[in-house]
């Protein structure tokens, strides 16, 4: 598993939006970007992530400051979590994995004494040249996306 540390560049991947886009990150340069990554759409902590997120766009984009919320979620799904909780942050779909097992964010989890492989909540926090100057692993949602607004807020 890969792992992303502090200093490294922005990987050149693609990921699929929900109109069935494809989106290089490279596409982000120039700008910082918040890259989070979320279990599954429409469950009850990655709703409340997606929606504190949603809740802070605007100032996000004061701090000139890109979102991205990915899970392996198809475009669909996207699409319809989207609709439900009227978001206003883009969300990206890694249906094939890619992304995620670069991020190493792709790993063995436990719930009710069973193990299954899938995505711990983590983001990362890139500036305007693309190079990694935060990461958050084991996000816990409350006021996480306030935390990572300061954060961004420190590039300008």
């Amino acid at each position: 598993m890969a792992t992303l540390i502090e200093g490294d560049d922005l990987p050149d991947l693609s990921l699929t939006m929900p109109d069935d886009a494809v989106l290089k990150l490279h596409a982000f340069r120039g700008k910082p970007l918040v890259l989070y990554f979320y279990p599954k759409d429409d469950t009850t902590g990655c709703t409340r992530e997606a929606q504190d997120f949603s809740a802070l766009a605007a100032d996000f984009g004061v701090a000139g400051t890109a979102i991205l919320g990915v899970s392996r979620d198809e475009p669909a799904t996207h699409r319809k979590f989207i609709a439900k909780y009227d978001l206003a942050v883009p969300l990206a779909s890694d249906a094939d994995g890619i992304v995620t097992e670069a991020f190493g964010v792709w790993a063995e989890k436990s719930m009710y004494g069973k193990t299954y492989m899938g995505i711990t909540r983590s983001t990362f926090l890139f500036d305007a040249d693309g190079r990694l100057v935060r990461t958050w692993r084991k996000v816990r949602v409350p006021g996480h996306a306030a935390e990572v607004l300061a954060a961004a807020r420190m590039l300008g």
